[in-house]
């Protein structure tokens, strides 16, 4: 079980230079290829018997079975935990074997978490329909963390919370939600998908753990599953064993095209911050639009949140009305890609949700949820504008 520690050598290396060097083996010489290699071996030897039981009694870190590590694996293991400032990091199979792995590392039977009500919808449903028959209790709070303090009870042990929240994009004070959870001596674990590293970095203010969809902007192709957790080497071993144990790896594949993915992380999430900031204020104008959810903009409720904890606002708006007259805007319920996306959550992230459950999500049926990608911003905007007319 070989948990990765984050680099010494690149740790005051600013977020782009750690995206493309953290992690990656030394390349000096004659002949040496600069591509990280895949390791598509699903096994590996041993020198000797001796060698084989002081592994099993974690006496050394060798590897073993790709389910438990793997030279591909650690590359992006390492380059994640450096982007979050982590101890260590895991790499999973999906944004959901993540956050499961995560949640049910810190829980179990008889426990009870706080988790903010805006949530991914996987993340709701494996809440609402998963936990309580593992006899785990989960108590819901806004995002403004209101009436908070009359949620905990001795049996709490974790607090959960996304921000920005998916599609509405409302915003949780972190600093508050660190405070709330040192107090009452919680494990508090974060969604932080739609920030990045890039633009937040929640252990930094004292989270325990950060979990990342790195399906999205992580890997930023749309050609990958991959989730990935990042935190203390002791929450690391503990996700990572619930990745053993529930089959949640990673395969070498999919970690080569996200440690690909990583390397360009910086100018790409600068960027579609600028056409998401275009896109806002041309939708905002617009006629046809009731409402757009934008951090960036004014109107935004938590707009002066937003400039206050994040070095930026993200590609990801919400606006209501329309979807199947767009052309360069792709129908597909991913984001965080190169291509722009648009998607109602109703029949994608919030599908099978009642309506009194997407009313406190935030969600209603003509909620658009829209992630802007790297496209030339007037040629959105042209599309948006017939889309609309």
């Amino acid at each position: 079980m070989k948990t990765t520690s984050r680099p010494k050598a690149h740790q005051k290396a600013g977020a782009r230079t750690l995206a493309i060097h953290a992690g990656e083996p030394k390349r000096h010489g004659v002949n040496v290829g600069v591509g990280t290699s895949i390791c598509r071996s699903s096994t590996f030897t041993f020198s000797s018997t001796q060698e084989m039981k002081e592994w099993a009694e974690g006496k050394n870190q060798a590897y073993i079975y790709t389910r438990y590590g793997n030279p591909t694996l650690t590359v992006a293991e390492e380059k994640i935990a450096a982007l979050e400032g982590a101890d260590a990091a895991v790499v999973t199979s999906s944004g959901m074997a993540a956050i499961s792995s995560a949640l049910l590392g810190a829980l179990q039977q008889g426990d009870e978490v706080i988790s903010t009500a805006q949530l991914y919808g996987g993340t709701y449903r494996l809440m609402r329909d998963l936990f309580p028959d593992m006899g785990i209790t989960v108590r819901q709070v806004a995002t403004s963390l209101e009436g908070i303090e009359t949620l905990a009870t001795p049996h709490t042990k974790v607090l959960y919370v996304e921000t920005p929240t998916n599609p509405t994009l409302r915003l949780v004070n972190l600093k508050n939600a660190i405070a709330f959870a040192k107090k009452h001596n919680l494990v508090s674990i974060i969604d932080n998908t739609f920030a990045t590293p890039m633009l937040q970095k929640p252990l930094e203010l004292g989270f325990d753990m950060v979990v990342h969809s790195a399906t999205k902007y992580l890997g930023g192709h749309s050609d990958i599953i991959a989730g990935a957790a990042a935190g203390s080497r002791k929450w690391m071993d503990r996700v990572r064993h619930m990745v053993i144990y529930l089959g949640g790896s990673m395969d070498p594949g999919a970690a080569f095209l996200l440690i690909r993915g990583m390397k360009t992380m910086g100018v790409r999430v600068a960027q579609q911050c600028v056409n998401a900031m275009t896109v806002a204020n041309f939708l905002e104008r617009h006629p046809k639009v009731a409402r757009v959810h934008y951090p960036g903009l004014k109107s935004h409720p938590d707009h002066a949140l937003a400039r206050k904890q994040m070095k930026g606002v993200g590609s990801m708006l919400a606006f209501r009305r329309f979807c199947d007259r767009v052309q360069l805007f792709l129908l597909a319920a991913s984001l965080g890609g190169v291509e722009s996306l648009v998607v109602l959550p109703v029949y994608s992230s919030h599908y099978r949700m009642s309506k009194q459950e997407l009313e406190a999500a935030g969600v209603t049926p003509g909620t658009v949820r829209v992630s802007v990608g790297l496209e030339d911003a007037e040629d959105l905007i042209a599309d948006l504008k017939q889309a609309l007319s």
